[in-house]
């Protein structure tokens, strides 16, 4: 019996839990969130001098329920001092304080390759679209890492006027390679993106989740198709926080100060 009751209640905190997270438009108050593609997302926002061009930057796969804005905050605080314009750090659904109204984490059991459906990545340009319409911004420059690489380059090819400028730290660009179903990645619409937009495909020496060949390989592909594309190498460098590095941030103010 108390087995029965302690189980009941583990499902009772449980469903509260998973209710905690559906977070609709008209709850979508408090400052620091955004509604957008129906999902309400947590967002740590630095000022810069004017909001004409703004940062915005998508973290990859972390567990479920992690507070990636611990991590990402700092990192945005850190964009802005170096470019001084308003740098946004984003919590994908199921991350920090975000909702789950449609979509689970990316690591979520039972989910796989969540940031290569075509529908997930949808959703990510009608947050980039919201922050943009925000803060009446003309240019975005987009700064993704690992699946936030990933989606943020598919997205320059299904909305190729979104974002103007993007930096690919350690992400992947043909997901065919290594998975097989409906997926979407960067080699399926590189035809449609706008060859005007700059490109940085960063990767580092050591990074054993996406090796330097994935990144170096293909960026060979976009150097065929005609982006304008150029390609940073991290010595030293493994997969986490291959974005936060030094040499990454540099190149990425480079890009910006070149405008």
């Amino acid at each position: 019996m108390f087995k029965k009751v302690s189980l009941l209640l583990l499902v009772f905190v449980f469903s509260l839990t998973l209710e905690a997270n559906k977070i609709s438009k008209e709850e979508c108050t408090k400052d620091n969130f955004i509604f957008a593609g129906g999902e309400c997302i947590e967002y740590r926002a630095y000022k810069g001098e004017s909001n004409d061009r703004i940062v915005v930057i998508v973290h990859g796969t972390w567990d479920e329920g992690t507070n990636t804005l611990g991590r990402y905050a700092p990192f945005a605080e850190t964009m802005n001092m170096n470019t001084d314009l308003t740098t946004i750090a984003v919590a994908l659904p199921g991350y920090s304080g975000s909702s789950t109204n449609n979509f689970t984490s990316l690591a979520h059991k039972g989910v796989k390759n969540l940031a290569a459906k075509k529908e997930y990545v949808l959703f990510l340009g009608k947050l980039i679209k919201a922050l943009k319409e925000k803060y009446n911004a003309e240019e975005v420059t987009y700064i993704g890492h690992s699946a936030g690489a990933m989606m943020g380059a598919t997205l320059m090819g299904l909305n190729p006027d979104l974002v103007q400028n993007i930096a690919l730290a350690g992400g992947r660009y043909d997901i065919h390679k290594d998975e097989k179903g409906d997926l979407i990645s960067l080699v399926d619409v590189i035809d449609d993106v706008n060859k005007e937009a700059k490109f940085l495909f960063i990767y580092g020496t050591k990074d054993e989740i996406s090796k330097p060949e994935v990144t170096t390989s293909f960026y060979k592909i976009a150097q065929e198709k005609g982006l304008n594309a150029k390609l940073v190498k991290v010595e030293g460098a493994g997969h986490i926080d291959l974005d936060m590095t030094d040499a990454s941030i540099e190149a990425i103010t480079e890009m910006l100060e070149e405008e």
